[in-house]
């Protein structure tokens, strides 16, 4: 199981003891309602004020153990970078899933305060609000780029001078493809102005689909698709940042097509 101390080694891999005889039958149904416990409880104690960076590392914590008891395995790589920060950072990785947003916190934030940039319907969802908005995050809309672009750098700007590290998703919107096309380099803008270096982050998180048919947000658990996550080491932004945003690229799109070339992501995400 996931360590209590809150501190995932360098290297964590799910044992196969995590899992439940249930969970392994029916992991949608048996994962929701343990989900929803967790940021039910996570609201109440939002709403309270009570709800500090530690409490959301654990309510991270929570869901990933949720996950695990349903059968989905964790891989998480070089986690060591994480300890070794000297200063606050903008992690930048592919978008996914609704997974990484819920599972990040609990890799990170024991060991420095960190955010993330995020869409205006996740400060809209019911209770999830009140959890998501305790965090502090920069929210964009996707309605106009420039006013977009303004808001992530003004805001990143601000947090990362106050301590707080910031996880950015330049593709903006979830898709299983890796499109170095439209993977901007909004990261390096904002680690470049804000003087904080940049530390990739490739995942693959499809376990937990987003198609579902009442919320998309929340679709099929799947437990047979593995969850990654590794870390990079961190750069420096030099110059205008290009070389920095290529090696950023490189680093995920090998790890990317490693993962799916072990297990194809499925049609029906």
């Amino acid at each position: 199981m996931w360590p209590e101390s809150g501190k995932i080694p360098e290297n964590y891999q799910t044992p196969e003891s995590a899992a439940g005889w249930l969970g392994k039958l029916f992991p949608s149904l048996v994962y929701y309602p343990k989900a929803t416990w967790v940021v039910t409880r996570a609201a109440r104690l939002s709403k309270a004020g009570k709800y500090d960076r530690n409490a959301w590392a654990q309510s991270s914590r929570g869901i990933v153990m949720a996950l695990e008891s349903v059968g989905v395995k964790f891989s998480i790589k070089n986690s060591k970078v994480l300890a070794d920060l000297k200063s606050p950072c903008v992690f930048v990785g592919n978008h996914m899933s609704t997974l990484e947003t819920f599972a990040l916190p609990c890799m990170i934030q024991p060991h420095r305060d960190v955010t993330f940039v995020v869409k205006q319907s996740l400060i809209d969802y019911p209770i999830f609000k009140h959890v998501m908005k305790s965090c502090d995050p920069v929210v964009v809309n996707y309605k106009s780029a420039r006013e977009d672009l303004k808001t992530m750098l003004t805001g990143g700007v601000e947090r990362l001078q106050n301590g707080v590290s910031m996880v950015v998703f330049p593709q903006g919107k979830r898709t299983t493809d890796f499109n170095v096309a439209k993977f901007n380099s909004i990261a390096i803008k904002l680690a470049k102005r804000a003087s904080v270096p940049v530390v990739p982050v490739a995942l693959r998180t499809d376990a937990w689909g987003s198609n579902g048919s009442l919320v998309k947000d929340f679709g099929k658990i799947r437990p047979h698709c593995p969850v990654h996550f590794e870390f990079g080491e961190p750069m420096e932004v030099e110059g205008h940042g290009r070389d920095c945003q290529e090696e950023i690229v490189k680093f995920i799109g090998e790890r990317y097509r490693k993962w799916t070339e072990e297990l194809p992501i499925p049609e029906k995400w």
